[in-house]
């Protein structure tokens, strides 16, 4: 599975990150809801593990923004320390699917999780991408141009599941940084790198560059062919 954890404290953080991995599982962290709310909505992920008592943007609020706001109905699982009858209303009431009180056993969530990803695996189809030739299928990550498939690293692909939603938009630089790798880079060589690859393997699979840079400003991928000069 491809899980996005919201957790603020280091330690809970890095526990799931580490089991989860180890299980074989994709995991994106973010610290705070915000972010949180930005990664989950432009990416596609097959649960969320949330915690409620994040700082500023806590995970009921987190939870209501995914549903109503971002249209994002990802199966969210929410941990927290508060065990009362009411609190765990308010979650399921905020969009929540499960709901799993400190301390837990990683085992348990792990299992959680799947339970989550089966029961959403039957009503959740998520929409394939296309930019032109270009298609990336969410679930399965089968990218391929003009049928052709394309071989990508886990960080291309996260930039073309931010870019292809909306073709000929314009991404700024800083904008994708934090979408990929969750704040801006101290230099533009990490993006501009990883934009190489995802050309490079895109000409090689018999297709064209799909992406357009704009100096200065950031990137755009294309769905036509650009016009020659």
């Amino acid at each position: 599975m491809r899980i996005l954890s919201i957790e603020d404290d280091p330690t809970i953080a890095t526990n799931l990150y580490d089991y989860l991995t180890a299980r074989g599982h994709a995991v994106d962290a973010a610290a705070d809801g915000v972010t949180g709310v930005h990664l989950a909505s432009i990416h596609a992920f097959d649960a969320i593990v949330l915690d409620l008592g994040l700082p500023g943007l806590d995970g009921l609020k987190v939870c209501r923004k995914l549903r109503v706001e971002a249209h994002v109905d990802t199966p969210v699982l929410m941990l927290t320390a508060r065990d009362t009858l009411h609190d765990k209303l308010e979650g399921f009431e905020s969009g929540a699917d499960d709901y799993l009180v400190k301390p837990f056993a990683l085992k348990e969530v792990e299992a959680r999780l799947h339970a989550l990803h089966k029961r959403a695996r039957g009503r959740v189809t998520e929409k394939r991408l296309v930019a032109g030739d270009l298609t990336l299928d969410p679930r399965t990550l089968d990218i391929r141009f003009a049928g052709r498939p394309v071989k990508l690293p886990p960080k291309c692909i996260r930039l073309l599941e931010m870019m292809m939603p909306e073709p000929g938009r314009l991404f700024s630089r800083s904008e994708l940084e934090a979408a990929v790798w969750g704040e801006a880079q101290e230099t533009s060589d990490t993006l501009r790198t990883h934009m190489h690859v995802l050309r490079r393997a895109v000409v090689e699979a018999g297709g064209r560059d799909p992406i357009e840079t704009v100096h200065g400003i950031g990137y755009r991928i294309l769905a036509d062919a650009p016009p020659e000069t």
